[in-house]
């Protein structure tokens, strides 16, 4: 694989998701489950999966421990995922995602995850800048004990190396990225933004005022703000765009902003419009929505809903 074709993505935190269903989600009484299925997780991770899913080059770097570790390396190989592993002493941990069949609602159960020592955060570092590639996307939460400012580092160093950085995080981790500033593409939620800015932004023309604002401060080129089941808005120094939700069933949201920034993030590495990308990305966090549990976005799928997106683009 050519490495500066491919999309580098770091999950600093992994975990091994288990979905599954059950008749009914109550407390005290044992729920008894069925249809259990164990995936690879994490923000890094999904982003991977969907850009090979829709046809790009990805690798993922992943920091793995203990035997729930080498579980989770299982699980990565059977995609025919690539990926380089970071070691670490703590153990990966294992999240839990069930579907309540009696009420439709999908409960998720995510785990703090291991502790991270400075040795360990410096190896990650250098495991990104031996991964190459053109577009190096830091996505998901910190383990205790990398600190709130490693994105930023990890930014500020792809960025002397010459790649393009996409974030998709929240609270300090974000912040910090956004003061480095330089970033090619952030994607907040509505309320990961608003924590960001300080301020509730319950009107589509604040958000759109505050989504560009941060766009025109240098800290990223472009700014895609989700809003959940209203759509999403994405903001440049020169405009914004907004679109709506796709119209599609809600069975669970469990990675669908992940999927936005994986089909976001390869429309702008194969050169396509701003706005093209957002209906990319749209699109793929709707086909993501309407699958249950772990399930990823199908690339059929995908395609169907990107042909609709781009005719809604305002």
């Amino acid at each position: 694989m050519p490495s500066e074709k491919r999309i580098v993505t770091l999950t600093a935190n992994p975990s091994i998701d288990l979905a599954s269903e059950a008749e009914s989600v109550r407390p005290v009484r044992k729920i008894r489950t069925r249809n259990e299925r164990y995936d690879p997780g994490g923000g890094g991770v999904n982003v991977a999966r969907v850009v090979r899913e829709l046809g790009g080059q990805a690798l993922a770097v992943l920091l793995a421990g203990g035997v729930t570790g080498r579980f989770l390396e299982e699980l990565v190989d059977d995609l025919g995922l690539p990926r380089q592993i970071v070691p670490i002493a703590g153990r990966t941990r294992i999240a839990q995602i069930v579907q309540d069949l009696s009420s439709g609602l999908e409960y998720r159960f995510i785990p703090e995850g291991p502790e991270v020592t400075e040795a360990e955060a410096r190896a990650t570092l250098d495991a990104l800048a031996k991964a190459g590639g053109r577009w190096l996307v830091l996505s998901g939460s910190l383990p205790r004990g990398m600190g709130g400012d490693f994105f930023a580092r990890a930014a500020v160093e792809a960025r002397a190396r010459g790649q393009r950085v996409v974030v998709d995080s929240s609270g300090p981790a974000l912040r910090a990225a956004i003061e480095a500033g330089g970033l090619e593409l952030v994607k907040p939620s509505l309320g990961e933004f608003e924590s960001l800015i300080g301020r509730k932004l319950p009107e589509a023309a604040e958000q759109e005022a505050a989504a560009q604002e941060l766009a025109r401060s240098g800290a990223a080129r472009l700014v895609a703000v989700t809003l959940g089941h209203r759509g999403a808005v994405l903001a440049s120094a020169e405009r914004v765009w907004r679109l709506p939700a796709p119209d599609v069933p809600v069975r669970g949201a469990s990675g669908a902003g992940d999927s936005f920034v994986a089909a976001m993030t390869l429309a702008l590495a194969r050169g396509l419009a701003p706005e093209e990308a957002f209906a990319w990305g749209s699109a793929a966090g709707g086909a993501t929505v309407a699958q249950a549990g772990t399930a990823h976005a199908q690339r059929a799928e995908v395609e169907a809903l990107y042909t609709l997106m781009r005719r809604l683009l305002r």
